[in-house]
């Protein structure tokens, strides 16, 4: 164990923690029941856009050595990974058997414990719900010691577990149902839209329709032009949809930013000429391409490091919900930002389906926005203080696991079952050891006797 200095993607607050990596889940419980008054917290790689895996003074328990992917039931797709197992690992496991995990957010590098912890979404919700609505069962390291966990067996702690940013435990493995793919590739049609209110059309026209749909905004186009973006809808290609030449299409490998690229921030006139050029390049009318898996899902991880674009202070994502008779909070969120003279450098917008019955998951039936600014950018904390009030007004609530700033007394209206949620965490953890930066700044735990 040694003292680290950790920060969420976002690369904004770092702090300080004695980290350790267990190598079994004996080792993990023996941490937990180990942990200093500080408490203790799991991370997997560090995808948290905030504060979520960070402890500041206290113990992080890296799940780096928790790694292992086996067969339970070859025949139906289902396999048990380890709660450190990134989901790549876990897709190149399936792929040569013609498996796909049902739900992955927009980066394969995450750990299956971590898209527990968060209740991962991806671009499939309406279609395939959340991360969790597929996992058959699960294996908690507790303070109390290890649980198993099925939906059914033990709902109350199963959905605190699921969205509840590693607050109730380590999560050592889980398994998980897959689903039946031909290829590796996506059929994918694509269409410009000149303003908001085309895109949300086309995306309310072709709900259902596919299996997954996403749109990218310009969030720096004004006038009639706010909101103007260009939509794709994606389905798993069958083999009859693959190009003659696909077979020999090499497959990608990421980038890296170079160190001196890193440094340097990318200026708003420049992300408006890119953002020009990227939807003049689209097309009115639908266009049909067979596009790789990873690049149509994973698209940013093309740029190995593409946070550090946003410059040595690091980024913000910003990403709400709100129900979709709310949509017009949507537009209210891209003027403001813009009016103010902090527009996004990436908007992406996505409809959402029903919810998963964990107090603290993130989606509900509505649009989701994520929106990515440099820190740095003047006047955006008051704008995003802002925002919080009118998404929560509009029923609405923020992704926790992109969260590094969030107000503690709109957690309630965001997350109306945050005391149900507490009730169960504190059941599974009396003495108060599961903890994080996240969870001291927004009050979900209690500070433990002696902690300071």
């Amino acid at each position: 164990m040694g003292r680290e200095l950790l920060a969420g993607w976002g690369r904004t607050a770092p702090t300080a923690a004695d980290v350790c990596r267990p190598a079994s889940d004996a080792d993990a419980v023996a941490a937990l029941a180990g942990a200093p008054a500080r408490g203790a917290v799991a991370r997997g790689l560090g995808r948290s856009y905030g504060d979520a895996a960070q402890n500041a003074g206290g113990t992080v328990i890296s799940t780096a050595r928790l790694e292992g992917l086996t067969w339970v039931d070859e025949a139906a797709g289902v396999v048990r990974a380890a709660g450190g197992a990134s989901l790549a690992g876990v897709m190149a496991l399936l792929s040569p058997h013609g498996r796909a995990l049902c739900v992955v957010p927009g980066t394969r590098h995450v750990t299956v414990g971590g898209a527990v912890a968060a209740d991962v979404h991806g671009k499939n919700h309406p279609a395939d719900g959340s991360f969790a609505r597929h996992v058959v069962e699960l294996t908690l390291a507790t303070p109390g010691g290890l649980r198993h966990l099925t939906p059914a067996g033990n709902p109350d702690l199963f959905w605190a577990t699921a969205g509840g940013m590693g607050l109730t435990g380590v999560v050592v493995d889980a398994t998980l149902s897959t689903m039946a793919v031909e290829t590796e590739a996506v059929r994918v049609v694509s269409r410009r839209a000149g303003d908001l209110d085309e895109v949300m059309a086309a995306m309310d026209a072709e709900a259902g329709r596919h299996r997954y749909a996403v749109a990218w905004l310009d969030g720096l186009a004004k006038g009639r032009a706010t909101g103007r973006g260009v939509v794709g809808w994606g389905d798993h290609a069958g083999a009859g949809d693959l190009p003659p030449a696909w077979q020999a299409e090499p497959s990608r490998r990421s980038v890296a930013v170079p160190p001196w690229l890193a440094g340097l921030r990318v200026p708003g006139p420049a992300v408006a000429a890119l953002n020009q050029v990227r939807y003049h390049r689209s097309r009115a009318a639908d266009t049909t391409t067979v596009e790789p898996l990873d690049r149509f899902l994973f698209p940013l991880d093309a740029v190995d490091g593409w946070n550090r674009l946003y410059g040595p202070a690091g980024f913000v994502q910003y990403q709400f919900v709100v129900p979709f008779a709310a949509g017009d909070v949507v537009r209210t969120a891209l003027e403001r930002l813009r009016d103010a003279g902090c527009p996004p450098f990436l908007a992406v917008l996505k409809r959402m389906g029903a919810a998963d019955p964990g107090p603290l998951s993130f989606p509900m039936p509505g649009w989701t926005l994520a929106l990515d600014f440099p820190t740095a950018t003047a006047g955006l904390a008051g704008v995003l203080d802002a925002l919080d009030e009118v998404v929560a007004g509009a029923g609405g609530r923020v992704y926790l696991a992109k969260d590094a700033r969030l107000r503690p007394e709109l957690v309630g209206a965001m997350y109306p079952a945050v005391d149900r949620w507490r009730e169960v965490q504190r059941d599974v953890d009396p003495a108060g050891v599961l903890t994080s930066d996240l969870g001291r700044r927004l009050g979900l735990v209690r500070p433990r006797a002696g902690a300071g």
